[in-house]
């Protein structure tokens, strides 16, 4: 019986991808470099701002990071500008969070987006304390793919890995829920392609949020 749910932020829950790629064009601004497009932005997030800004500046030219540091300082500084520009929530995803709330799951959100961005996307969009546990990147809490923060939500809620399952749209994702014993599910509709998820053998692939009263629960 499944009891809660673990959602990505970032291509499953929401479609930042606006947000992301405005800010990384603003940081790669900065140093003179052109801008990248949505496709390629796609490919560098997933992993945490700190490689975000890494895949980004080499992509630019910069192979020796030698504009790293300060990448890093000025994306945290525009990032918390603009997180929110055009954010919004996948067509079904509110749909979906009412139906599981109404049947007494429990619902959180692990995304490896700075804590302070996180809890600002999730709020802005569906309101304080619409989730039961709202997590981004915090100091002491290794990121995903690692299942530390996968096993937080579940000692917070007093769960087992078999009562709870993990969304998510990269590879990053399949390999935290996985790692984490959890029945994994990638969704089609964020960031990477079927393919990609699918690699990585989670128990389902959907292509719409619908999907999961219809196959899953």
């Amino acid at each position: 019986m499944i009891r809660c749910c673990i959602f990505d932020l970032d291509g499953t829950l929401l479609n930042t991808i606006e947000a992301l790629t405005f800010t990384t064009n603003l940081t790669l601004e900065h140093f003179g470099y052109p801008p990248v497009d949505e496709t390629h932005v796609k490919q560098f997030v997933g992993d945490g701002y700190k490689v975000l800004i890494e895949r980004a500046l080499k992509h630019s030219g910069d192979e020796q990071l030698v504009h790293y540091e300060e990448g890093l300082r000025v994306y945290t500084e525009v990032f918390a500008k603009h997180c929110m520009y055009h954010v919004r929530p996948y067509e079904g995803i509110p749909e979906l969070l009412e139906q599981l709330k109404a049947k007494g799951i429990r619902i959180a959100v692990l995304s490896n987006k700075p804590h302070e961005r996180t809890v600002e996307n999730i709020e802005t969009i569906f309101g304080k304390g619409y989730f039961d546990i709202v997590a981004g990147e915090q100091p002491g809490i290794p990121k995903k793919p690692d299942p530390a923060g996968v096993r937080r939500i579940l000692e917070q809620f007093g769960e087992t890995p078999e009562h709870c399952l993990y969304f998510g749209d990269t590879n990053t994702d399949m390999k935290t829920g996985l790692g984490a014993g959890l029945i994994t599910v990638g969704v089609t509709w964020g960031f990477r392609d079927r393919a990609e998820l699918e690699s990585f053998h989670p128990q389902y692939v959907i292509d719409r949020p619908e999907e999961v009263f219809r196959r899953i629960l």
